[in-house]
């Protein structure tokens, strides 16, 4: 028997809830669709200083919405821009290591240096791909304090007799004529 009333009063219970549920809804409901339902009435906007006093930030006005404009044809839109050709990286950093020969230049150096003369803007690591593709073709090799153009053996006439005189003067002998390489 207390079983059984146990049950009856939560099937009691259980009702209430759903009819209270449904009657909180409808209420809802309602409100919602008087408020459609009403004119919209000219903004009465809260003083800064009461939104504060509750803790939310004053709400910015919208902007009027744009106008759809007319859409251009291709002629009239300015051409994409293109896409810089295969192999442009390399050659814009290899310019600017000749440019700053022989000092050793730096990723950052290099950056600026092609923003400032050729108004472009290079990723680090398109540098730094770049940098290893000319490693690799033994056009420029790293030291300790940057990159530089690698010494190929060849060069001017100034830089083989520089070269020559360095080399006999570090053997200890005299610096006659340099030898054509």
């Amino acid at each position: 028997m207390a079983k059984a009333a146990m049950n009856q009063l939560e099937d009691q219970v259980e009702l209430i809830r759903r009819e209270a549920y449904a009657a909180g809804y409808a209420a809802a409901t309602q409100a919602i669709r008087e408020t459609v339902a009403r004119p919209a009435r000219a903004e009465k906007r809260p003083t800064p200083a009461a939104t504060m006093r509750r803790g939310r930030l004053p709400r910015q006005p919208q902007p009027a919405p744009r106008k759809a404009q007319a859409r251009q044809t291709p002629a009239e839109s300015k051409p994409a821009a293109k896409c810089p050709e295969r192999g442009t990286n390399p050659r814009l950093v290899e310019e600017v290591l000749r440019a700053l020969a022989p000092r050793a230049v730096r990723p950052g150096e290099i950056r600026a240096a092609v923003q400032r003369d050729k108004g472009l803007s290079l990723a680090y690591t398109s540098i730094r791909h770049a940098l290893g593709q000319l490693e690799g073709r033994k056009a420029v090799q790293q030291d300790g304090s940057g990159w530089r153009m690698a010494d190929r053996g060849g060069g001017n006439f100034l830089t083989i007799v520089a070269r020559h005189f360095t080399r006999k003067l570090a053997e200890g002998g005299e610096a006659g004529q340099p030898d054509p390489e």
